[in-house]
Protein backbone atom coordinates (compact mmCIF):
# COMPACT_ATOMS: atom_id res chain seq x y z
CA UNK A 1 0.00 0.00 0.00
CA UNK A 2 2.35 2.77 -1.04
CA UNK A 3 -0.61 4.61 -1.75
CA UNK A 4 -0.22 6.23 1.87
CA UNK A 5 3.48 6.69 2.14
CA UNK A 6 3.27 10.83 3.05
CA UNK A 7 0.00 11.11 2.61
CA UNK A 8 -1.90 14.16 4.70
CA UNK A 9 -4.94 12.16 6.09
CA UNK A 10 -8.07 12.94 7.62
CA UNK A 11 -9.69 10.02 9.85
CA UNK A 12 -12.90 11.87 10.75
CA UNK A 13 -14.25 9.95 14.24
CA UNK A 14 -11.09 9.12 14.39
CA UNK A 15 -10.81 8.58 18.20
CA UNK A 16 -13.66 5.89 17.87
CA UNK A 17 -14.39 2.11 18.14
CA UNK A 18 -13.12 1.69 14.19
CA UNK A 19 -11.62 5.43 13.56
CA UNK A 20 -8.28 4.25 15.64
CA UNK A 21 -7.64 1.34 14.59
CA UNK A 22 -8.11 2.86 10.75
CA UNK A 23 -5.03 5.37 12.57
CA UNK A 24 -3.12 2.88 13.67
CA UNK A 25 -3.26 0.87 10.25
CA UNK A 26 -2.35 3.94 8.30
CA UNK A 27 0.51 4.96 10.98
CA UNK A 28 1.78 1.10 10.10
CA UNK A 29 1.58 2.44 6.43
CA UNK A 30 4.05 5.66 6.90
CA UNK A 31 0.78 8.61 6.35
CA UNK A 32 0.66 11.38 7.88
CA UNK A 33 -2.17 11.55 10.19
CA UNK A 34 -5.21 14.45 11.50
CA UNK A 35 -7.66 12.95 13.82
CA UNK A 36 -10.47 15.24 13.94
CA UNK A 37 -13.88 13.54 16.50
CA UNK A 38 -16.19 15.98 18.94
CA UNK A 39 -15.92 12.31 21.80
CA UNK A 40 -19.16 11.66 21.99
CA UNK A 41 -18.72 8.13 20.35
CA UNK A 42 -15.22 8.65 20.83
CA UNK A 43 -12.45 8.30 23.52
CA UNK A 44 -8.64 9.52 23.96
CA UNK A 45 -7.89 6.22 25.12
CA UNK A 46 -8.38 4.67 21.72
CA UNK A 47 -5.43 6.44 20.67
CA UNK A 48 -3.39 6.31 24.05
CA UNK A 49 -0.61 4.11 22.54
CA UNK A 50 -0.42 6.70 19.27
CA UNK A 51 -1.53 10.08 20.29
CA UNK A 52 2.51 11.44 19.85
CA UNK A 53 2.47 10.36 16.42
CA UNK A 54 -1.11 12.06 15.00
CA UNK A 55 -2.12 15.29 14.73
CA UNK A 56 -5.62 15.74 17.12
CA UNK A 57 -7.88 18.08 16.77
CA UNK A 58 -11.68 18.50 18.46
CA UNK A 59 -14.11 19.56 16.72
CA UNK A 60 -17.50 19.11 16.16
CA UNK A 61 -18.11 17.84 12.07
CA UNK A 62 -21.87 18.89 12.18
CA UNK A 63 -20.81 22.69 12.04
CA UNK A 64 -19.47 23.82 8.48
CA UNK A 65 -16.90 26.35 10.08
CA UNK A 66 -14.98 23.10 12.04
CA UNK A 67 -15.48 21.06 9.10
CA UNK A 68 -13.45 23.64 6.94
CA UNK A 69 -10.90 24.22 9.73
CA UNK A 70 -10.23 20.35 10.09
CA UNK A 71 -10.35 19.33 6.36
CA UNK A 72 -7.89 22.37 5.27
CA UNK A 73 -4.00 21.02 4.07
CA UNK A 74 -5.48 17.58 4.15
CA UNK A 75 -5.32 15.27 0.42
CA UNK A 76 -7.43 12.30 1.84
CA UNK A 77 -10.50 12.56 3.91
CA UNK A 78 -12.24 9.27 5.61
CA UNK A 79 -15.38 10.06 6.82
CA UNK A 80 -15.87 7.62 9.90
CA UNK A 81 -17.97 10.09 12.29
CA UNK A 82 -21.27 8.90 12.99
CA UNK A 83 -23.30 8.83 16.16
CA UNK A 84 -24.36 5.39 17.15
CA UNK A 85 -27.00 3.65 19.38
CA UNK A 86 -28.10 0.22 20.22
CA UNK A 87 -31.32 -0.44 19.36
CA UNK A 88 -33.09 0.81 21.76
CA UNK A 89 -31.72 3.88 21.23
CA UNK A 90 -31.90 4.29 17.41
CA UNK A 91 -35.42 3.09 17.98
CA UNK A 92 -36.68 6.01 19.90
CA UNK A 93 -34.19 8.61 18.68
CA UNK A 94 -35.28 8.23 14.82
CA UNK A 95 -34.90 11.80 14.42
CA UNK A 96 -31.79 12.65 16.26
CA UNK A 97 -29.86 9.51 14.55
CA UNK A 98 -31.01 11.05 11.34
CA UNK A 99 -30.32 14.96 11.38
CA UNK A 100 -26.88 14.14 13.22
CA UNK A 101 -25.89 11.39 10.65
CA UNK A 102 -26.85 13.66 7.63
CA UNK A 103 -25.12 16.58 8.81
CA UNK A 104 -22.29 14.51 9.12
CA UNK A 105 -22.52 13.24 5.90
CA UNK A 106 -23.13 16.39 4.25
CA UNK A 107 -20.94 19.29 5.97
CA UNK A 108 -17.41 17.12 5.51
CA UNK A 109 -17.96 16.30 1.78
CA UNK A 110 -18.66 19.93 1.22
CA UNK A 111 -15.43 21.21 2.85
CA UNK A 112 -13.94 17.99 1.26
CA UNK A 113 -14.94 19.67 -2.11
CA UNK A 114 -14.03 23.46 -1.43
CA UNK A 115 -10.48 21.88 -0.26
CA UNK A 116 -9.80 19.92 -3.42
CA UNK A 117 -9.09 17.25 -1.75
CA UNK A 118 -7.64 14.11 -3.54
CA UNK A 119 -9.75 11.11 -2.20
CA UNK A 120 -12.69 11.04 -0.23
CA UNK A 121 -14.09 7.83 2.18
CA UNK A 122 -18.02 7.56 2.38
CA UNK A 123 -18.53 5.29 5.03
CA UNK A 124 -21.89 4.06 4.92
CA UNK A 125 -24.09 1.16 6.51
CA UNK A 126 -25.21 -2.28 6.15
CA UNK A 127 -28.60 -0.28 7.61
CA UNK A 128 -29.37 1.16 4.28
CA UNK A 129 -30.72 -2.16 3.60
CA UNK A 130 -34.76 -3.12 3.76
CA UNK A 131 -35.80 -5.56 6.37
CA UNK A 132 -36.92 -8.31 3.86
CA UNK A 133 -33.63 -8.13 1.09
CA UNK A 134 -31.90 -10.83 -0.82
CA UNK A 135 -29.53 -12.31 0.97
CA UNK A 136 -26.40 -12.87 0.71
CA UNK A 137 -27.32 -8.99 0.07
CA UNK A 138 -25.84 -7.16 -3.29
CA UNK A 139 -25.26 -3.55 -3.54
CA UNK A 140 -28.04 -3.44 -5.91
CA UNK A 141 -30.20 -3.80 -2.66
CA UNK A 142 -29.32 -0.60 -1.08
CA UNK A 143 -31.95 1.55 -2.13
CA UNK A 144 -34.89 -0.79 -2.43
CA UNK A 145 -37.98 0.04 -0.16
CA UNK A 146 -37.27 1.53 3.33
CA UNK A 147 -34.50 0.61 5.38
CA UNK A 148 -34.64 -1.60 8.49
CA UNK A 149 -37.54 -0.11 10.60
CA UNK A 150 -35.19 -0.50 13.76
CA UNK A 151 -32.75 1.54 11.90
CA UNK A 152 -34.78 4.06 9.62
CA UNK A 153 -33.74 7.27 10.40
CA UNK A 154 -29.56 6.18 10.39
CA UNK A 155 -30.16 4.18 7.60
CA UNK A 156 -31.86 7.39 5.52
CA UNK A 157 -29.09 9.33 6.80
CA UNK A 158 -26.51 6.98 4.90
CA UNK A 159 -28.61 7.11 1.55
CA UNK A 160 -28.77 10.56 2.06
CA UNK A 161 -24.36 10.70 2.32
CA UNK A 162 -24.21 8.18 -0.43
CA UNK A 163 -26.73 10.42 -2.88
CA UNK A 164 -24.53 13.27 -1.96
CA UNK A 165 -21.47 11.38 -3.01
CA UNK A 166 -22.60 10.41 -6.55
CA UNK A 167 -24.04 14.32 -6.97
CA UNK A 168 -20.37 15.28 -6.02
CA UNK A 169 -18.64 13.21 -8.30
CA UNK A 170 -20.69 14.22 -11.18
CA UNK A 171 -20.86 17.68 -10.88
CA UNK A 172 -17.54 18.29 -9.44
CA UNK A 173 -15.39 15.12 -10.56
CA UNK A 174 -14.31 14.61 -6.76
CA UNK A 175 -12.73 10.97 -6.71
CA UNK A 176 -14.76 9.35 -4.07
CA UNK A 177 -15.15 5.62 -2.71
CA UNK A 178 -18.38 4.35 -0.65
CA UNK A 179 -17.95 1.57 1.54
CA UNK A 180 -20.79 -0.50 3.33
CA UNK A 181 -19.34 -2.21 6.42
CA UNK A 182 -20.82 -5.01 7.85
CA UNK A 183 -21.63 -5.54 12.14
CA UNK A 184 -18.00 -4.96 12.95
CA UNK A 185 -16.68 -5.72 16.61
CA UNK A 186 -13.47 -6.47 18.33
CA UNK A 187 -11.44 -4.68 20.89
CA UNK A 188 -12.44 -0.59 22.05
CA UNK A 189 -16.51 -1.30 20.82
CA UNK A 190 -18.92 0.04 22.68
CA UNK A 191 -19.91 -2.17 25.61
CA UNK A 192 -22.21 0.67 27.81
CA UNK A 193 -25.94 -0.55 27.58
CA UNK A 194 -27.30 2.98 25.68
CA UNK A 195 -24.29 2.18 22.84
CA UNK A 196 -23.87 -1.58 22.48
CA UNK A 197 -24.26 -3.59 19.16
CA UNK A 198 -24.94 -7.23 19.69
CA UNK A 199 -21.87 -8.53 20.44
CA UNK A 200 -20.41 -6.23 22.99
CA UNK A 201 -24.01 -6.55 24.50
CA UNK A 202 -23.87 -10.00 25.00
CA UNK A 203 -19.87 -9.85 26.40
CA UNK A 204 -21.26 -7.76 29.47
CA UNK A 205 -23.91 -9.71 29.82
CA UNK A 206 -22.50 -13.28 30.09
CA UNK A 207 -19.33 -11.76 32.06
CA UNK A 208 -21.13 -9.35 34.08
CA UNK A 209 -22.49 -12.27 36.18
CA UNK A 210 -26.29 -12.18 34.27
CA UNK A 211 -27.77 -15.37 34.40
CA UNK A 212 -30.05 -16.43 33.02
CA UNK A 213 -28.96 -14.35 29.64
CA UNK A 214 -31.69 -12.74 28.22
CA UNK A 215 -31.39 -12.17 24.52
CA UNK A 216 -33.66 -9.65 22.79
CA UNK A 217 -35.77 -12.07 19.99
CA UNK A 218 -35.99 -15.59 19.36
CA UNK A 219 -32.18 -16.04 19.04
CA UNK A 220 -32.94 -17.16 15.22
CA UNK A 221 -31.86 -13.82 13.45
CA UNK A 222 -28.74 -14.10 12.08
CA UNK A 223 -25.27 -11.98 11.37
CA UNK A 224 -21.95 -11.91 9.96
CA UNK A 225 -19.75 -10.21 12.07
CA UNK A 226 -16.56 -8.39 10.57
CA UNK A 227 -13.64 -8.26 13.14
CA UNK A 228 -12.02 -4.53 13.32
CA UNK A 229 -8.98 -5.36 12.08
CA UNK A 230 -10.44 -6.54 8.95
CA UNK A 231 -12.73 -3.68 8.50
CA UNK A 232 -10.23 -0.96 8.67
CA UNK A 233 -7.90 -3.30 6.14
CA UNK A 234 -10.76 -3.12 3.99
CA UNK A 235 -11.61 1.06 4.14
CA UNK A 236 -7.63 1.85 3.07
CA UNK A 237 -8.08 -1.07 0.40
CA UNK A 238 -11.22 0.72 -0.60
CA UNK A 239 -10.03 4.12 -0.52
CA UNK A 240 -6.81 3.70 -2.50
CA UNK A 241 -8.93 1.32 -5.31
CA UNK A 242 -11.91 2.83 -5.84
CA UNK A 243 -12.61 6.78 -6.98
CA UNK A 244 -16.22 6.58 -7.96
CA UNK A 245 -19.26 6.13 -5.98
CA UNK A 246 -20.19 2.81 -6.59
CA UNK A 247 -21.28 1.12 -3.27
CA UNK A 248 -19.03 -1.92 -1.75
CA UNK A 249 -19.87 -4.26 0.80
CA UNK A 250 -17.44 -4.75 3.27
CA UNK A 251 -18.16 -7.92 5.13
CA UNK A 252 -17.20 -11.41 5.61
CA UNK A 253 -19.21 -14.59 4.57
CA UNK A 254 -18.93 -16.14 7.93
CA UNK A 255 -23.61 -16.33 8.64
CA UNK A 256 -24.30 -17.65 12.20
CA UNK A 257 -27.54 -17.34 14.70
CA UNK A 258 -27.55 -15.06 17.72
CA UNK A 259 -28.29 -18.43 19.27
CA UNK A 260 -25.34 -19.48 18.43
CA UNK A 261 -23.37 -16.36 19.20
CA UNK A 262 -24.56 -16.46 22.56
CA UNK A 263 -23.57 -20.68 22.75
CA UNK A 264 -20.18 -19.61 21.92
CA UNK A 265 -19.30 -16.41 24.56
CA UNK A 266 -20.84 -18.89 27.30
CA UNK A 267 -18.56 -21.53 26.39
CA UNK A 268 -15.58 -18.85 25.98
CA UNK A 269 -16.83 -17.91 29.50
CA UNK A 270 -16.29 -21.23 31.03
CA UNK A 271 -19.48 -20.93 33.22
CA UNK A 272 -22.78 -22.55 33.02
CA UNK A 273 -25.86 -20.19 32.43
CA UNK A 274 -29.44 -20.58 31.18
CA UNK A 275 -30.05 -18.26 28.42
CA UNK A 276 -33.33 -16.74 28.12
CA UNK A 277 -34.82 -15.46 24.69
CA UNK A 278 -37.42 -12.25 25.04
CA UNK A 279 -39.52 -12.46 21.49
CA UNK A 280 -41.35 -9.55 22.54
CA UNK A 281 -38.19 -7.09 22.52
CA UNK A 282 -36.80 -5.94 19.04
CA UNK A 283 -34.34 -8.15 17.08
CA UNK A 284 -34.13 -6.19 13.91
CA UNK A 285 -33.62 -7.97 10.48
CA UNK A 286 -34.05 -11.32 10.14
CA UNK A 287 -31.18 -12.20 8.46
CA UNK A 288 -28.12 -9.90 7.74
CA UNK A 289 -25.45 -11.13 5.54
CA UNK A 290 -23.68 -9.63 2.32
CA UNK A 291 -22.39 -10.73 -1.03
CA UNK A 292 -18.29 -10.07 -0.78
CA UNK A 293 -18.25 -10.53 -5.16
CA UNK A 294 -17.27 -6.72 -5.49
CA UNK A 295 -15.19 -6.03 -2.20
CA UNK A 296 -12.82 -8.95 -3.50
CA UNK A 297 -13.11 -7.65 -7.29
CA UNK A 298 -12.17 -3.78 -6.99
CA UNK A 299 -10.13 -4.14 -4.32
CA UNK A 300 -8.89 -7.77 -3.02
CA UNK A 301 -10.31 -7.65 -0.04
CA UNK A 302 -11.75 -10.68 1.92
CA UNK A 303 -11.83 -11.31 5.98
CA UNK A 304 -9.25 -13.06 7.06
CA UNK A 305 -10.45 -13.57 10.84
CA UNK A 306 -12.21 -16.56 11.76
CA UNK A 307 -15.51 -15.12 14.11
CA UNK A 308 -14.01 -17.73 16.91
CA UNK A 309 -10.62 -16.40 16.59
CA UNK A 310 -12.05 -12.16 16.93
CA UNK A 311 -14.70 -13.25 19.58
CA UNK A 312 -11.37 -14.90 22.36
CA UNK A 313 -9.79 -11.63 21.32
CA UNK A 314 -12.40 -9.26 22.27
CA UNK A 315 -13.38 -11.18 24.87
CA UNK A 316 -9.53 -11.07 26.45
CA UNK A 317 -9.90 -7.26 26.01
CA UNK A 318 -12.75 -6.72 27.39
CA UNK A 319 -11.62 -8.66 30.51
CA UNK A 320 -8.43 -6.70 30.47
CA UNK A 321 -10.19 -3.10 30.68
CA UNK A 322 -12.84 -4.41 33.31
CA UNK A 323 -9.85 -6.02 35.23
CA UNK A 324 -8.28 -2.24 35.32
CA UNK A 325 -11.44 0.32 36.26
CA UNK A 326 -11.77 -2.15 39.30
Amino acid sequence: MGFWKDKRVLVAGGAGFIGSHVVERLLSLGAQIRVADNLENGDLANLEGVFDDIEWIQDDLREPECCQRTVSGTEVVLNLGARVGGIAYNLSHQGIMFRDNALLGIQLLEAARKEGVQRYLVVSSACVYPRDCLIPTPESEGFVREPEPTNLGYGWAKRFAEVAARMYHEEFGMSIAIARPYNAYGPRDHFDEEKAHVIPALIRRVFGGENPVVVWGDGDQTRSFLYVEDLAEGLLRLAEHCSEPDPVNLGTEEEVTIRELVERLIQISGRELEIRFDPSKPAGQPRRNCDTTKARERCGFHARTPLAEGLQRTVEWYLTQTALKR
